[in-house]
């Protein structure tokens, strides 16, 4: 994973998600997902373009089945901004990177 992004886990999607005090980015992803490895540097661009505004972190679905579970993910890649600990808005699919760039600057 890039520099600015963090990998979440069941173990700690409370204290890096729920809790945070900016917005944050999560890519539910897998490794065997071609579209997941296909926005993999769009996700790692959008951390280091919203570094220190909103967070941005991968949750690998096949490790992490919890919390994929807790928010209903049945397709990857899946992309849910958080705010204030509630889910905002969901992408599902590659999409550009303006697409999900309007998306999260819709919740800061």
């Amino acid at each position: 994973m890039g520099g600015n992004v963090i990998e979440i886990t069941d173990g700690n999607f409370e204290r890096e998600v729920l809790q945070s005090e900016r917005p944050v980015l999560v890519d539910f992803w897998a490794a065997w997902c071609a579209p997941c490895r296909m926005l993999a540097p769009t996700v790692e661009a959008l951390a280091n373009d919203y570094a220190g505004r909103a967070r941005v972190g991968k949750l690998n679905v096949d490790e992490n089945n919890q919390t994929s579970a807790r928010f209903g993910i049945r397709g990857i890649p899946t992309l849910i901004v958080f705010k204030n600990g509630e889910e905002q808005e969901r992408l599902t699919g590659a999409h550009p990177k303006d697409v999900i760039a309007r998306m999260l600057d819709k919740h800061m």
